[in-house]
């Protein structure tokens, strides 16, 4: 996909010891976005997709560039599933193998 870095990198270290960056990519919907009718409204429709990066170097790569930057990113769309005192959560996200700066 290809969209712009929204938010600061954050990294947290796993119980493991295995360290984790976390970010989002900020995509265009486009014009077909289902619900948008023809002339009513002149928004942008985006998604901020979840990503995240294990390997060193691509953990490095993202961590030096600012949000807004556009980027592409490669990866594996991932669900995790996790419970708490509400019930049954889950969440996709990119679990990224690639990350370019698009010039």
């Amino acid at each position: 996909m290809i969209g712009r870095l929204g938010s600061a990198v954050h990294d947290r270290e796993l119980p493991s010891g295995d360290v984790v960056s976390t970010f989002t990519v900020v995509v265009d919907r486009g014009g077909g976005a289902r619900g948008a009718s023809a002339g009513t409204s002149s928004r942008v429709r985006v998604d901020a997709i979840p990503c995240q990066a294990f390997r060193s170097a691509l953990r490095t790569r993202v961590a030096r560039m600012d949000p807004g930057t556009l980027v592409e990113v490669e990866g594996t769309l991932r669900r995790r599933f996790w419970r708490s005192p509400a019930g049954l959560g889950s969440a996709l996200e990119v679990d990224v193998q690639r990350l370019r700066r698009v010039a």
